[in-house]
């Protein structure tokens, strides 16, 4: 399911905002700089030195110690976007299985 590029659900993206919010969720419609729709959005409060930046956790996703909060729900908008970057199907799956809460 989460690496699917199904309309209803979205495609998994990693969202960067001007308040240096980073956020993984699934993007819901076309990207525009002003706002983004996320379904399931979660913020990533900090990423560890193995992640390499956000460009990082796009590509190989959250390692055990990055941290992730919970999805926050069925839509949520994000403002002031600076990067809205494809998540690998590899990333996805790292989100989804949550490795900083084991």
């Amino acid at each position: 399911m989460a690496t699917k590029k199904i309309a209803d659900q979205g495609r998994a993206v990693l969202v960067t905002t001007q308040h240096r919010g980073v956020f993984f969720g699934y993007l819901l419609g076309e990207p525009a700089k002003e706002k983004v729709l996320l379904r399931a959005c979660r913020n990533v409060v900090y990423w560890d030195t193995e992640a390499r930046g956000f460009v990082g956790l796009a590509s190989k996703g959250p390692s055990k110690g990055c941290r992730v909060t919970q999805p926050a729900g069925d839509e949520s908008t994000l403002f002031d976007i600076t990067a809205v970057i494809a998540c690998t199907a590899e990333a996805t799956q790292r989100f989804e299985d949550a490795p900083w809460s084991q």
